[in-house]
């Protein structure tokens, strides 16, 4: 009866509800109940409405090159020296002296436009590669989620410097015959963070798309048009250090047979600054022959972004007592004037796993000096680009497969992705694990990952 009174009463008009029946209601322990029932479930509707719906990473797969792809150090040596129309002595020992120190090893693949004498640089070339590596990686992904092309309702690529008409994004859909309603997005020039970016672009369209909707992400880079044939040391770099390679990942706003669970995304560009700004660029040299300029300030200037770019990422991620330890340094440092070194946050507190862009050798030193990680959390890193070599934004990828491959990723635990662009473009992404592999699954690390981690005979 006390339920069925309180019910008519919050049905009436307010204008006829005296301050007696509001009395009589509060006084009523029942009424109380059902008033405070009816206020929690509008409270629990209205969350629901307003929250930000999670994202999730439903399976990925990677590019694996074939015997016929690799490039062992000999082999490369050995061409360089037929190149003598195309590249000088002196920029060949260059090169030969920035492998030997470049932490990259002898299974790394290029394309088969590499290895013409002179190379093929042309647009057949560029397109071949590209289907060979987007096709592999994509079917990688469909075979491991066991999802079909008929399920995916919007495309986004990434590719930095290479864009053909149809775009890549297109090549794709052809190639699977994706629903006539498929939306599509091509992005080009975001550097090794693309495939991040296209994360975070992912994100913000199934947070608002129907439940079930699902997103293929591909992110690849193309060597057939970056062969740099000139003199200038800065831009013979990128000819040792990028590989092919390409992965592809299946988002959801579904948790069904997800893998990971998207967290922060942070993103940060300090292309403002003049140094940061040319650290990285495309351009002509002396004799007009176009490739990519990496400065020698490129992993100092990425050291600094990196410091900015904690300041953003940290409080979106780091647990509270890491965060009152940085503000209690700040304000002994800042406000007291006492003397000592700001205190540093652990993100190893916050990650148990962590996937570093492999720019270089030296710009994985510096992250690891920034964030203050150990030798093993930099490992999946350093054993990508001894393997693999850089693989632009698609190597974030291959870090993971190569941590599942080790079986070391379990339910709960937290992977932290980083990676640069020029500009600097710096982006974080935090993924929580939901579901480990059921079965090892290598991946790309099939038939190798029993060697690995190797011991690097380098300095730093």
């Amino acid at each position: 009866m006390a339920v069925a009174a309180a019910m008519v009463m919050l049905q009436r008009p307010w204008t006829t509800v005296s301050s007696g029946d509001l009395v009589s209601l509060f006084t009523n322990p029942f009424h109380v109940v059902m008033v405070m029932t009816l206020l929690g479930a509008g409270a629990v509707m209205l969350w629901r409405a307003c929250r930000a719906r999670d994202v999730y990473l439903v399976e990925y797969g990677c590019f694996l090159g074939e015997a016929r792809h690799r490039i062992p150090f000999a082999m490369a040596r050995e061409h360089a020296r037929h190149l003598t129309h195309l590249v000088d002595d002196e920029s060949a020992r260059f090169m030969v002296r920035l492998y030997e120190k470049s932490g990259i090893g002898e299974e790394t693949s290029v394309p088969d436009s590499y290895r013409y004498i002179p190379p093929n640089s042309g647009v057949d070339a560029s397109r071949e590669e590209a289907e060979l590596v987007i096709f592999s990686a994509v079917d990688k992904a469909f075979a491991r989620s066991g999802m079909s092309p008929s399920d995916i309702d919007a495309l986004v690529f990434t590719c930095s410097f290479t864009t053909l008409t149809p775009e890549f994004a297109d090549v794709i859909v052809n190639r699977y015959k994706l629903r006539h309603d498929v939306r599509s997005v091509n992005l080009s020039g975001m550097g090794c963070s693309g495939a991040l970016i296209c994360v975070g672009l992912a994100r913000n369209l199934l947070r608002v798309a129907p439940p079930g909707t699902h997103v293929l992400i591909v992110a690849t880079e193309l060597l057939s048009s970056l062969l740099y044939t000139g003199t200038k040391r800065e831009m013979l770099v990128p000819n040792v250090l990028f590989r092919m390679g390409a992965a592809a990942m299946v988002m959801s706003n579904s948790p069904e047979r997800a893998r990971f669970r998207l967290g922060p995304i942070v993103r940060t560009l300090t292309a403002a600054q003049d140094m940061d700004y040319r650290c990285a660029f495309q351009e002509e040299d002396e004799q007009g022959i176009t490739g990519i300029n990496l400065s020698k300030d490129l992993p100092v200037a990425a050291a600094n972004a990196l410091k900015s770019h904690i300041i953003a990422f940290g409080p979106a991620v780091l647990p509270v007592s890491e965060l009152l330890r940085v503000a209690f340094s700040f304000f002994r440092h800042k406000v007291l004037g006492m003397e000592g070194k700001l205190y540093r946050p652990a993100f190893r507190k916050a990650f148990q796993h962590f996937c570093i862009h492999p720019g270089g050798r030296r710009v994985l030193y510096e992250v690891q000096k920034g964030l203050g990680l150990s030798d093993g959390d930099m490992e999946a890193s350093h054993m990508t680009l001894h393997r693999f070599g850089k693989m632009a934004s698609s190597s974030l990828l291959y870090e993971l497969a190569y941590i599942e491959a080790k079986g070391r990723i379990g339910k709960g635990d937290r992977v932290c992705m980083i990676s640069f662009s020029p500009g600097i473009d710096c982006s974080s992404v935090a993924w929580e694990c939901v579901q480990p592999p059921a079965e090892p699954d290598n991946g790309p690390w099939a038939g190798c990952i029993h060697r690995y981690p190797v011991q690097l005979l380098i300095k730093r």
